[in-house]
């Protein structure tokens, strides 16, 4: 197929509330159900790009989807370029601004018309990219929420048994003490072979943040502290990361690769992970995989990881992916664990097809 003569026809988004098999607590909320916005970049060529958002909360679908019903007008008749699409939208969103939902938008779009490419050129994303397709070492990220110890064990043993040797626990609690307790359950229950991720999810005060950090640091055992403190605090992580020896991880909320470059610059981590919806999908991606190789930087993934496995494939301090399962319900082909790896499929572009019957049932009506 002649790549150059494909043209994007309609750009169409559909709400889907996709059931969760663990509900997750955290400590800026609880999530019991998977809001998606699944976008379908339809091209004259016969060709359909796929890709999903997480709207975070149900309330946030409308807006998104607005946004993209209106990007998708504005690349009605365009080429299936995405440099060309990146470049025209953040154009026309200069003024707006290239943040928040806006950027998610924009990323799916993105993400869907890099899936488009690789349909239309027969070759799976990643060696698409120039890269060879390779399992990509994952953690099971779907649970260890804020919860009492007990479940907490039971819980870290069931993450463990679906094919992972890494899981990741959500900290936060009103007490520091309740958090150490719980590092412990899951610890015991795990054992030392086991690597151990932590996440604050941006509760804490920096100050806060170094005397729990501390305490971290004395039990052991954790590869890294994740989103200390609020996300845009760069220089506030930066202390964070000067006064606790546990490396601080950060990245999820970057909007961008300048505000990556810019968290780099002020010392704030030790390790990143950039989220495909907000770093700008498939093209932020790689562009964030060459400001951690520039800074020698690790770089993880955070969600998507039908996107990120391929991404990751191709970045050159590739570090962890993190596995959710939460577009499973929707998908017909999901991804598959094999000790403790994600296989990237043979599949051209990001291997995604929705399962219609399964979009229908839970769609938002």
């Amino acid at each position: 197929m002649k790549i150059e003569k494909l043209r994007i026809t309609n750009i169409k988004p559909r709400c889907v509330v996709a059931p969760m098999k663990l509900p997750l607590a955290t400590s800026t909320g609880a999530i019991d159900g998977a809001p998606l916005v699944l976008l379908d970049v339809e091209t004259d060529g016969g060709i359909t790009g796929r890709a999903y958002l997480f709207a975070v909360g149900r309330h946030n679908l409308a807006p998104i989807t607005k946004l993209v019903e209106a990007m998708g007008e504005m690349l009605k008749g365009d080429a299936l370029a995405p440099f060309d699409i990146e470049k025209k939208l953040r154009a026309k969103y200069t003024l707006l601004g290239v943040h928040n939902i806006v950027l998610f938008a924009m990323s799916g779009i993105d993400m869907a018309a890099w899936d488009a490419l690789g349909q239309a050129l027969e070759q799976p994303l990643a060696r698409l990219l120039g890269g060879t397709p390779r399992p990509a070492r994952a953690y099971n990220s779907k649970g260890l929420g804020i919860m009492p110890p007990s479940k907490l064990a039971s819980e870290a043993k069931q993450l463990v048994d679906e094919g992972f040797d890494a899981v990741k626990l959500r900290l936060g609690r009103p007490e520091a003490d309740d958090d150490i307790g719980a590092l412990r359950a899951v610890k015991k229950a795990i054992g030392p072979k086991v690597t151990l991720m932590a996440d604050f999810n941006q509760a804490l005060s920096v100050n806060e943040a170094i005397r729990r950090g501390r305490m971290l640091d004395a039990e052991g055992g954790l590869l890294w502290i994740e989103e200390p403190v609020r996300a845009d605090d760069f220089a506030g992580c930066a202390r964070v990361a000067a006064e606790v020896a546990t490396p601080i991880q950060i990245g999820e909320n970057f909007m961008g690769p300048e505000q990556m470059a810019q968290a780099l610059a002020a010392g704030s981590c030790d390790f990143v992970m950039p989220d495909a919806q907000r770093i700008g999908g498939v093209t932020g991606l790689m562009r964030a995989a060459a400001l951690a190789q520039a800074a020698g930087v690790e770089m993880s993934s955070h969600l998507f990881p039908e996107t990120s496995c391929h991404l990751l494939a191709v970045t050159p301090t590739a570090h962890w992916l993190e596995y959710v399962d939460w577009a499973d319900a929707i998908l017909e082909e999901p991804l598959v664990v094999k000790d403790g790896y994600i296989p990237i499929q043979e599949r051209p572009g990001l291997g995604m097809k929705w399962d219609e019957s399964a979009v229908r049932k839970y769609a938002l009506t």
